[in-house]
């Protein structure tokens, strides 16, 4: 994350809606003599924003390693695109690269067992429901075996989320015409993970300083 305060100013409830319709990310937990664990997780936030409800497969470390309650971060990137200086129209300037990513820190504890169909279904529900008008998947389309071997491979947990922090490194400290003829050639040429959308979040107001 970015220390610079000009890119770490958005507001709680802006974080926590980029991190719920992202609703993928890195969690990670620190391990005792060893390097930190990380696991790739689709996650739930709740409407009020408190928590995040996952699942880890039964078999992964770092589920056996959390078993009791211990502090976690999940960590959720947007886009991001290389920034090269000839862009700006603007003398003095380095490469560097912009992005959005968001970290939930907090208390990770395992569920009872008897929460994951819940959790699975609250899952699944959420992401096809991007999927409309496709009618949306339910576990009803699986067999009971089945649907009962796959819970037993799994394991539900809980986020309590005590901290929000974002950087969304935009170019707010450059000047508006120089952010935007930046903007104009990452729209074109960028690279990275989805360099047309953050090209546009850099033209938006959003990333004027004078708006924020």
């Amino acid at each position: 994350m970015h220390p610079n305060p000009a890119f770490r100013g958005t507001a709680e409830d802006k974080n926590l809606a980029f991190a719920k319709e992202r609703g993928f990310g890195m969690l990670a937990i620190s391990a005792t003599d060893a390097a930190p664990m990380v696991s790739h997780v689709p996650f739930l936030i709740s409407e009020d924003g408190k928590t995040a409800d996952l699942h880890l497969v039964r078999s992964n470390p770092m589920a056996r390693a959390a078993k009791n309650a211990t502090l976690a971060r999940l960590a959720v990137s947007g886009p991001d695109s290389y920034v090269s200086p000839d862009w700006y129209n603007a003398d003095d300037q380095v490469p560097t690269w912009n992005y959005v990513a968001v970290h939930l820190t907090g208390q990770l504890s395992p569920l009872p067992q008897n929460d994951l169909p819940d959790l699975l279904d609250r899952l699944s529900a959420h992401f096809e429901a991007n999927l409309l008008p496709k009618p949306p998947w339910t576990r009803a389309k699986m067999t009971g075996d089945s649907f009962d071997r796959m819970l037993r491979m799994i394991v539900p947990f809980r986020l309590t989320i005590d901290d929000v922090q974002g950087t969304w490194k935009l170019g707010q400290n450059k000047p508006n015409d120089v952010r935007h003829a930046a903007a104009d050639q990452m729209a074109a040429y960028g690279f990275g993970s989805e360099a047309r959308e953050l090209a546009a979040l850099m033209q938006s107001p959003f990333a004027d300083p004078e708006t924020e």
